[in-house]
């Protein structure tokens, strides 16, 4: 999928189905003018958690990662928390 890149005007006549779009149906929007991307509409995570920042929710809930689904594991759980932990 990629985003679709609309004028403020055009975002600003159909505001209502590019919001159901976003929402419903994954979709992402850019917003600008003068050929330059002034806002990003997606949408907002279903399932949110309070105890994080609001871009970490976006991120953690929303389909920004998926492409990291098809990638190998180059670590195991024991790597990690001998190296974090």
């Amino acid at each position: 999928m990629y985003m679709k890149v609309l004028t403020t005007t055009n975002a600003r006549k159909s505001i209502k189905e590019i919001v159901n779009r976003a929402r419903y149906r994954g979709e992402v929007f850019a917003i600008g003018r003068r050929n330059a991307i002034d806002a990003v509409l997606i949408g907002f995570p279903q399932a949110y958690n309070e105890s994080l920042g609001d871009i970490t929710n976006v991120n953690a809930y929303s389909k920004s990662f998926d492409f990291l689904a098809a990638e190998p594991d180059l670590y195991s759980v024991t790597d990690l928390k001998k190296r974090y932990v």
